[in-house]
């Protein structure tokens, strides 16, 4: 069982989305505005459902707000189908994008895959032999999912520390945009792989606000980027 929380204003809708799920045996939070849902979410739910044309707040102003706290899943729902939308909707840390209106059948499977891949990251974190990491002055603790320079906490979204993750553990390896996607968004993902470059980019100014004078992502111009420590 999965605590959910829907935001969502369609008050049709969201009593559909709540008796399946409760249905499937999750529990379910709602929220008809922004400014509730960012409340919310911050009971740390395993899975958000979010619009984005809501009053008060809009969804992504809500997820602005909760990326940087809220480790779960963010699948979007909305009736906004360009692909700046979806653009925007990656890269302030969603993880899914499924545009209104949609099949609730599909809907399910893509809720329930997004807990199975959080699952498996769960698990796979617990059954590692080294949880802490060191690389010069950062920490990697891979149990805790969270990053420290000198002992100062870096506050990574998670989707930040999967991909600092994936280039930490492979010190030396170069990945291209495509396998950082692919391997950290997967295969499915409704999205492409400059938003991997936004997420390098975020990942750098966090470091260097700590630590200016160490660069921990290189870039392999004309490849893709590599753990430089």
């Amino acid at each position: 069982m999965a605590c959910i929380l829907i935001i969502d204003d369609e008050e049709d809708l969201v009593s559909l989305l709540r008796e399946e799920l409760e249905a499937r045996g999750h529990e379910v939070l709602t929220a008809a505005d922004g400014e509730e849902g960012v409340k919310l979410a911050r009971k740390q739910p395993d899975l958000i459902l979010l619009d984005i044309m809501m009053p008060h707040l809009d969804g992504y102003e809500v997820c602005r707000a909760i990326r940087d706290e809220v480790m779960c899943p963010i699948l979007f729902l909305s009736a906004k189908q360009s692909e700046m939308d979806r653009i925007t909707a990656f890269n302030l840390g969603g993880d899914d994008y499924i545009p209104k209106p949609f099949g609730l059948r599909e809907l399910m499977a893509r809720i329930e895959a997004n807990l199975r891949r959080e699952r498996r990251a769960r698990d796979l974190g617990a059954g590692r032999m080294r949880s802490k990491l060191w690389f010069g002055r950062l920490s990697l603790d891979r149990k805790e999912r969270s990053v420290a320079i000198g002992g100062r906490p870096i506050p990574l979204t998670r989707r930040e520390y999967d991909v600092l993750e994936l280039l930490a553990t492979h010190a030396g390896q170069v990945f291209s945009r495509e396998q950082i996607y692919e391997k950290i968004w997967g295969y499915d993902a409704e999205g492409d792989s400059s938003t991997v470059v936004e997420h390098i980019k975020k990942i750098r100014a966090k470091l260097a606000a700590v630590d200016p004078e160490t660069e921990y992502i290189a870039t392999v111009w004309g490849i893709g980027y590599k753990w430089n420590q």
